[in-house]
């Protein structure tokens, strides 16, 4: 032992008391790192609900709009991201070549940082808005005017802007799944990763985006086309940093409830999303709320932006879609969002409890309190035994038995709805909506009684979403 003797065994056990004392105040310590934070009192504005969260709710700024008291009264206190909706545009900002004019867009920006809030920047490469200088242009002549453009841009905003949407609704719509014919698109197929490159040297520090509308739908082929890209992207390591839904819903390209699978998927590729435009033909309170649950589901959504202030400003003002009436009055949308960004709508109870149909007033029930996999539930009337306990956990499985969920054998029309051993796949996963539809999340179906049917044995089922009284459920 040398030099190096051992304590006296009194010594020892004072040193191991010491260490033992030691050991406890540091697991303290951690284990006060680590508690869950005490729940947070609902804030009263959008901005600082969604802060609790540490995401953003945004609104798209026009600068000829910040002269009225109305407008930056609701702006300032209701959101702490600013879009400016024209002023970053290209022909805003470079109306003559080489000639760049940053009086507007600067206005947006000063207004945003002067109040509190972070700017996305909307945007850097697009086929539409050019100014007639770069329409005239073609091939490699067009192609350093977009990279001149995007350097000299990021060059004025270095280290201000905290997401760039880099380029902006390249795919076609349709189902051809093909790029936008476009003069950029001309200029050859690699222009988007050319964009992005430039755009990650000019600005490291910014978040770099893709920007598309009609892609928030998980089945659509320009949904599909763009997934394809980022992947690509991100597997040759091209400089893609996040992905924006803008989320124009109305008539012609509703709101599905597939949209948070759609942000899953994208995320887990490795990108940030973001609900970068929204609005909602006629500001439907429930698909609001939906959208932004959607967000608060996906740990790496940004946050959302509303793609203006009140319906007045909205370049969509006949559809009325946004959260505030032309008089600046709140719409239940509003509450709606604000609610959702609390926490107050987006989590069922965590108890069991039986699962009703609307439209039958009968239980999602096991036939025979049977336990066997593949077991296809149906409509009984409700009871409240074991077989019609369905307890909703914190990764969305519907669980009867303890053990057994609720399991969707296909993702087609039809599909049969069963009991399975539970085993964490996206088939096993639900969405219990405020409307009271609950949605597989890997198909985006709703739970269905068919045929329209009430009597008891009735079978569930897959099918698309249609309101009908026999998709609507609730949980006593």
């Amino acid at each position: 032992m040398g030099l190096y003797a051992l304590p006296r065994p009194d010594m020892r056990r004072k040193v191991r008391g010491l260490l033992l004392a030691l050991v406890a105040g540091v697991l303290g310590v951690v284990a006060a790192l680590v508690a869950p934070p005490p729940a947070h009192a609902a804030e009263s504005t959008l901005g600082a609900a969604a802060a609790q969260s540490g995401r953003y709710f945004g609104t798209a700024i026009a600068a000829g709009r910040l002269g009225d008291a109305t407008y930056t009264s609701i702006a300032n206190r209701e959101f702490n991201s600013v879009t400016a909706e024209n002023e970053m545009k290209i022909d805003a900002l470079q109306p003559q070549r080489g000639q760049f004019n940053f009086t507007a867009g600067d206005r947006v920006y000063n207004w945003a940082v002067q109040n509190g809030k972070q700017v996305r920047g909307h945007t850097l490469a697009w086929h539409s808005q050019q100014p007639g200088w770069m329409q005239s242009l073609s091939g490699s002549a067009l192609r350093q005017a977009m990279i001149d453009h995007i350097n000299g841009v990021m060059g004025h905003y270095k280290g201000k802007i905290a997401q760039w949407d880099v380029v902006n609704e390249a795919f076609a719509d349709g189902s051809s799944g093909a790029r936008r014919d476009s003069n950029l698109q001309r200029t050859g197929n690699d222009w988007i990763e050319v964009a992005f490159r430039t755009a990650r040297a000019a600005d490291p520090a910014a978040k770099l985006c893709y920007n598309d509308y009609n892609v928030e739908n998980w089945t659509w082929a320009k949904t599909q086309a763009m997934y394809n890209m980022v992947r690509d992207f991100k597997q040759r390591g091209v400089p893609i940093d996040c992905v924006g839904f803008q989320s124009h819903f109305n008539s012609g390209s509703p709101y599905h409830s597939n949209f948070r699978t759609t942000l899953q998927n994208f995320a887990a590729l490795g990108v940030d999303v973001a609900v970068t435009e929204l609005d909602i033909q006629g500001a439907s309170a429930t698909t609001y709320a939906n959208v932004v649950n959607d967000c608060l589901a996906v740990a790496r959504c940004l946050g959302v932006t509303v793609w203006g202030v009140r319906d007045s400003d909205s370049w969509r003002a006949s559809d009325t879609p946004l959260l505030f009436n032309n008089d600046g009055s709140k719409k239940p949308a509003y509450t709606s969002v604000l609610n959702a960004l609390n926490g107050g709508t987006s989590t069922p109870p965590a108890d069991g409890g039986q699962i009703k149909g609307a439209g039958s007033g009968r239980c999602l029930d096991v036939p025979g309190a049977g336990t066997a996999d593949g077991t296809q539930v149906q409509l009984w009337d409700c009871n409240g035994n074991t077989n019609q306990q369905w307890t909703y956990t914190d990764a969305g499985e519907l669980r009867v038995y303890g053990n057994k969920c609720l399991d969707a054998a296909g993702t087609g029309n039809g599909a049969k709805v069963q009991i399975y051993s539970c085993w964490g796949a996206d088939n096993q996963k639900w969405r219990l909506n405020s409307d009271g539809s609950i949605v597989g999340v890997q198909s985006g179906l709703c739970l269905d009684a068919v045929g329209n049917g009430t009597a008891n044995g009735t079978l569930i089922q897959l099918y698309s979403c249609s309101n009908g009284s026999n998709q609507r459920w609730t949980r006593t």
